[in-house]
C-alpha cells in the first residue's frame, strides 16, 4: 500500500504538499503493484515534514518534504492573534526553528 496525508488540510508547517510526490511514484510503481512484483508487504509513505506524520519512519520506502530553509512569516499581515494561532504553528516544530516572535506593536 501506499500511504500520505494530506499536509495542506491540518499541518501549518508542510515542507510540500504530499498529493504530486504520491501520485508520481504510484504511477512509477503501479505496473509493478498490478502485476505482482513487489513483496507482499511493501509499504511506501510519504510526510509533508520532519513531523513524519505518514508514518514514514515504519516504511519501505520513505519520501520526506523538509525545509532548505525556515518558513518566513510575513509580519504585516499578522495584525491580530487570533488571526494565525501561534501556538498552532509553533509546537509542531520539532527542530525549533519556528518561534513565536516578539514584535514591537503587534501584540
Amino acid at each position: 500500500n501506499i500511504v500520505h496525508t494530506q499536509g495542506w488540510i491540518h499541518c501549518h508547517t508542510p515542507a510540500t504538499d504530499g498529493s504530486g510526490t504520491v501520485k508520481a511514484t504510484m504511477d512509477v510503481l503501479f505496473d509493478d503493484f498490478t502485476n505482482m512484483r513487489l513483496p507482499a508487504q511493501l509499504r511506501v509513505s510519504m510526510a509533508c515534514c520532519l513531523n513524519m506524520c505518514g508514518a514514514v519512519h515504519c516504511s519501505d520506502i520513505a519520501i520526506l518534504g523538509y525545509h532548505r530553509k525556515p518558513p518566513m512569516l510575513d509580519h504585516q499581515h499578522r495584525s491580530h492573534p487570533a488571526n494565525f494561532p501561534t501556538s498552532e504553528f509553533c509546537w509542531p516544530c520539532i527542530l525549533g526553528i519556528i518561534q513565536e516572535p516578539f514584535i514591537e506593536g503587534i501584540f
